[in-house]
Order: C-alpha cells, then structure tokens, then sequence
C-alpha cells in the first residue's frame, strides 16, 4: 500500500512511502525480476543434485522456490514456511506451479547428498562472487557462537557468552570487506579456537586461486598465534592480528611510551614500530603499537596508600 504524506510546512511537498505487506512482495518481485534476467535461478534449479522417483512427488522448482522465497521474507524456521501459502503473486513470476509445505521442503533437501550439495551450493556462489575478487580487498576471519535448544549434533556447553550454560554451535565465517561471506564452518560448540577454522580458511584461498588473494588477512587476538602466523608467513599472505595484553606485551608498551618517536597515525591516534618475540613465537615479528590522548581526566592512586589504610 502506498501511502501519501503532504508536509504543511512546505507547500506543494509530499513525502511517499511504502508500508504493509505490499512493501516486502514489492522488494521479493525486484530480485526474483533480476534472478530471471541473470538466469541465476534456472541454473541454480537446473544443477541441483535433489531427485524424485515418485510421479507424486513435488517439482524440483517447486521446491527451491519456496525455500528461496521463505529466506527472502525473513524466515528463520521451517514452520515459518506456513505463512507464504497464501502468496498469489511471487510463485509464477520464478515459474512455480505451488509452493509446497514445510514437511515437504524438509522432506527435500534430507534427500540430497551432504558433499553433492556443498558442491552445488559452492559452484554458484563463486559464480557471483569471483569476479568481485579481482579487486583489491581484505579477508576478515572470525567466529560466532548460536546458542542451541534441543538436541542437535554437535551442540556442546562450552564458551557461549550469551547464554552461558547452553549448548551452541560455533560458525567460524570468512568475510571480505565488501561485507560479502564468502566461506562458514559450522563445528561444535567447543571448537571455537582458530585451530579449527584453518582447514576452512585454506581451502577458501586455494579455491579462489592467487591471483584472487586477499591484500590482507585480518583476525582478532584469538588469531595471533604461533601456527596461523607461521602457515601465512609460508605462503606469502600478509596478516594483521591483534595482540592480547600478556606480560611481556605490556612490559614493551611501557618501554615504548618513554621513547618520543611516535609519528601521527590520523583521527587523534599516534603509532609506533617495533620487533617483539613472544613466548610461543618461533621468530620476532613486526609490532604495530597505537595511542591516543584520553578526553577524559585520570586519577591517580597510589596502591601502597591503600594497603596501609586497610
């Protein structure tokens, strides 16, 4: 529905914009429109590795419709399914004769072979992504944790800082700063450690070839560590990672605010260069360090003082 507001402030101004359902069959009709003109959907349909034997049994694109038109209205489930039935105008535009049930969708996609549909899903999403890759861009690796409810494989009490006691899943993801996920492993909810993730994370890169590499592999702390350094350092990828606040980290930050050679690093920040070998580490290694001046006021307190008035 359409919906007209006229500013009287401002004679003559009228802001429109859409509301009620209309808006999201409105969004729905654009992709499917561009999914046709690509023939991104009839390929997608076509290579599907999902075969019925039954002359009973629901189309192909019966099938791959509605499971695609369940993910673009926003559906986390598969009883969300239930709320499309009654949608008159997105099934014919992608060609489908029916949208089909949620037990029939489940039923579906339990019949496709588990590497077979890996392959498939993988082939089409390079497909869309690789001619992305041959600008310059940088490969973000990080991890995620959903908590689980009920029993599923995998689901492990483990680290889950949302819902501390409850088993998770862990999704180690590999993503471009275009904000594209170009790679997820899902793995036990007690594997969150990059050690875990790194099978995933070279595969990806020899997926896509070298010429195709990422300018820079950027992680958080739980990334800076001896093997991931190492195999990157093998290979030629430069990497940024953060470093955790250990002793020896801290006792060179204390050495470095001394020193007067800091050089502007923009936006309030002042940086300096170092080597540093931490415990673990097999050679030293370039160290970035960063400061910035505090807006705020800081009180100082003299620990001995306290000691003795307690």
């Amino acid at each position: 529905m359409v919906r007209g507001r006229r500013d009287v402030r401002r004679p003559g101004a009228c802001g429109v914009g859409f509301g009620g359902a209309g808006h999201a069959a409105r969004t729905n009709a654009l992709f499917i429109e561009y999914l046709k003109q690509g023939g991104l959907f009839d390929g997608w349909v076509a290579d599907c590795p999902l075969a019925f034997v039954s002359p009973n049994a629901p189309r192909k694109r019966d099938v791959l419709g509605t499971l695609m038109l369940s993910i673009l209205a926003g559906h986390r489930r598969y009883a969300h399914i239930t709320a499309l039935r009654a949608d008159p105008v997105n099934p014919p535009l992608l060609g489908m004769r029916k949208l089909i049930s949620e037990d029939a969708v489940r039923r579906a996609l339990a019949k496709i072979d588990e590497t077979a549909g890996i392959n498939w899903l993988q082939t089409h999403l390079d497909y869309c992504l690789m001619p992305l890759l041959q600008e310059p861009w940088i490969l973000d690796a990080d991890c995620t944790i959903k908590p689980l409810y009920g029993e599923q494989e995998g689901a492990v009490v483990s680290y889950n800082p949302r819902k501390p006691g409850r088993p998770s899943h862990c999704y180690h993801y590999m993503l471009s700063n275009l904000r594209l996920v170009l790679g997820v492993d899902v793995v036990a909810g007690d594997e969150h450690a990059p050690k875990h993730a790194l099978e995933g994370l070279w595969s990806l890169l020899n997926r896509i070839g070298r010429p195709r590499w990422p300018t820079l592999l950027r992680g958080d702390s739980q990334w800076g560590v001896e093997p991931v350094m190492a195999r990157a350092e093998g290979e030629g990828l430069p990497y940024l990672f953060r470093l955790r606040a250990t002793l020896n980290v801290n006792r060179a930050l204390r050495r470095a605010m001394l020193e007067r050679d800091w050089t502007d690093a923009g936006q309030g920040w002042q940086g300096k260069e170092m080597q540093l070998r931490l415990q673990g580490w097999s050679r030293q290694r370039r160290v970035i360090l960063l400061r910035r001046k505090l807006d705020r006021p800081l009180a100082m307190v003299d620990r001995g003082n306290l000691r003795r008035c307690n």
